[in-house]
């Protein structure tokens, strides 16, 4: 009994040591939360420095009045108690008692309401901005547009970047666990940013608290809000509102940098979107459709599918599916309009939309050697879906120029086979 005692006793100082380490490890995320963080995020615009000036006056103002009205309530309780003789005075109606505790209120609303109100219109005022950009929630990741202003016509998607054996806790966790993106929203210093909001399948909300900012992303509405940050730096939110399994998963990430600097991510934005510009006219290989494929489905199918395409609870597994094995017009229908738990994913390009469809077509247990085009994905937009399965998308491969031969031989052996 006493070895027992001592082995466990062993235990809890070990892990009394461990949980100790890791509490010393932890530091404050640049742009985020502040280990121990009591206060408001620091403000880095007007008006999240105004919501903190009212935040504190009404906390004050409050104890004020809560330490006047309990401390006269205590003290006449204790002063006039029955014990020492007290005796209630009589009388019906004091015109001076009644006037103070209807103007004192009166006044401290006012004093209350006024800057309180000053502060909402200028929240809601998004006239005369410099840079107009689109946010569109998705479960679960953020669209960005570039509507108006310099960078006009950026568009990108910012999906969460921290690694899944984190996350699964099968690897330490970094400084920015959960807070980091593969694409930042960069800005101008004091440049005003307006943001306009909307959602493609749930309530979403943007939400940066170094900038006062909250604004709820609503499908079928449009909301915008505004900030001018004043500090060069990164800032650091969250979705806000309850969007559904991988709600903890969508954070929002911006960078705040110099004018020059802007300047020239834009420029390198631009050319690397033309870069990357996609011709949904052209036939692909069966080599290049499952290498993009492979990049889509880890930005956007694996958080639920899991990368392996076992599924994970409402989801279901993608390998050995009927539905991914079963006819193109199947999978093609629900990837565009969605199906139960499954969005629909009308934002992807055809191009991008048919490079994940011929890889989990064509990957782990699944082999039905069928390449999808994306002028395939183009009809199925307007209604009209492929009849067959990949034979004929190998045969328009197979006559267009070969970009790569060898690849091309691979592809068209593996389209005979699914037909033969």
């Amino acid at each position: 009994m006493k070895m027992l005692n001592k082995a466990l006793a062993g235990l809890l100082a070990g892990a009394s040591l461990l949980a100790g380490n890791a509490a010393l490890a932890v530091q404050d995320m640049p742009g985020g939360p502040a280990v121990r963080q009591l206060n408001l995020t620091e403000p880095v615009t007007r008006i999240a420095a105004e919501i903190h000036w009212l935040h504190w006056m009404m906390l004050i103002l409050c104890t004020v009045i809560f330490v006047g009205v309990f401390g006269v309530m205590f003290y006449s309780i204790f002063k006039h108690r029955k014990s020492k003789g007290a005796k209630s005075a009589s009388f019906h109606e004091s015109t001076t008692v009644e006037i103070i505790w209807t103007v004192v209120p009166f006044i401290l609303v006012i004093g209350m309401a006024l800057p309180a109100t000053k502060t909402v219109v200028a929240m809601k005022d998004t006239t005369n901005s410099d840079i107009t950009i689109k946010a569109t929630g998705y479960q679960w990741k953020w669209g960005y547009d570039y509507l108006k202003g310099e960078g006009e016509g950026v568009s990108f998607i910012s999906t969460l970047s921290t690694p899944r054996d984190q996350i699964n806790n099968q690897a330490p966790k970094g400084n920015e666990y959960l807070m980091e993106v593969d694409n930042e929203v960069v800005v101008p210093v004091n440049k005003k940013i307006r943001v306009v909001l909307t959602a493609n399948d749930v309530i979403h909300a943007w939400m940066i608290p170094a900038f006062g900012v909250k604004q709820d992303a609503i499908p079928g509405f449009v909301r915008d809000t505004w900030f001018r940050a004043e500090k060069v730096g990164v800032y650091r939110g969250q979705c806000a509102e309850l969007c559904g399994k991988e709600h903890a998963f969508m954070p929002i990430v911006v960078r705040v940098v110099s004018q020059e600097d802007y300047s020239k991510w834009v420029e390198g934005k631009q050319k690397e979107m033309a870069a990357k510009a996609d011709d949904p006219t052209k036939t692909y290989t069966m080599a290049e459709l499952m290498q993009r494929g492979e990049k889509v489905y880890a930005a956007n199918c694996a958080v639920c599918h899991q990368p392996n395409g076992k599924g994970a609870g409402t989801f279901p597994a993608l390998d050995g599916s009927k539905i991914v094995n079963g006819p193109l017009k199947d999978q093609m229908d629900i990837m565009l309009h969605g199906k139960n738990a499954m969005p629909a994913w009308k934002q992807l390009s055809d191009v991008e939309l048919a490079s994940v469809m011929t890889y989990t077509r064509n990957h782990w247990g699944n082999k039905t050697g069928e390449v999808v085009q994306p002028a395939q994905f183009t009809s199925g937009r307007a209604g009209t879906y492929p009849a067959g399965g990949g034979a004929a998308g190998e045969q328009k491969a197979a006559d267009a120029p070969a970009q790569n031969p060898s690849a091309d031989k691979q592809a068209g052996v593996a389209g005979n086979r699914a037909a033969g």
